[in-house]
């Protein structure tokens, strides 16, 4: 293969990941809004660090269980008859 494509592959891996550092950093920051309004509406006042941590928790679940969704579903609602294409395990 030729330098070219290799650089090429490069780039394409550091721009997904600076896209996927971006969305991780909206979600974290909408997470934080929520749980600081959710805890408002119930009339909880936590410190700053608490709404930190439990959103970081939240963001985290969410991360991970996005990773795992393919292979908990099953894959068993087939319509169409055609097999689940699980490619997070491949």
């Amino acid at each position: 293969m030729s330098v070219v494509k290799y650089l090429s592959s490069l780039a394409m891996l550091v721009a997904g990941v600076a896209v996927m550092v971006l969305l991780a950093t909206v979600v974290f920051f909408v997470t934080i809004f929520v749980v600081s309004t959710g805890s408002e509406l119930a009339n909880y006042d936590p410190s700053d660090d608490f709404v930190v941590l439990s959103s970081t928790l939240i963001v985290v679940a969410v991360i991970l269980t996005g990773g795992f969704t393919p292979r908990l579903s099953g894959g068993t609602d087939d319509a169409d008859g055609d097999e689940f294409d699980d490619r997070t395990y491949r």
